[in-house]
């Protein structure tokens, strides 16, 4: 998986999308990498958070797409850019559960 390409969404690269690949690739890296994401994110500006959180939801869909090929990795990705969106924007853009039909009420 090309996890900074998806980041990236064919615009620019932020400077944090490398921190957020390595957690992607390797889930074991993401409690340590946490704060250090957090805090490149907020020094964006305006601009800056809304490609962030485009690019949390680009790996959110990434996640859905592919996740009947491997399970397991699909909900890691997942988890780690919705535990960002979270800390980072204090609400996730889209839940998936309504999406899929998945939610019981």
């Amino acid at each position: 998986m090309k996890f900074r390409e998806v980041l990236e969404g064919g615009g620019t690269p932020l400077p944090l999308f490398e921190d957020i690949a390595r957690v992607l690739e390797d889930i074991h890296l993401f409690p340590g990498s946490v704060e250090k994401i957090y805090r490149s994110a907020m020094t964006l500006d305006e601009e800056g958070l809304d490609h962030l959180r485009f690019a949390l939801l680009r790996v959110q869909i990434y996640s859905d797409i592919h996740r009947n090929e491997d399970m397991e990795q699909a909900q890691k990705i997942k988890y780690v850019s919705q535990v960002l969106e979270k800390i980072i924007f204090g609400s996730l853009m889209m839940e998936h559960e309504d999406i899929f039909g998945s939610n019981p009420e």
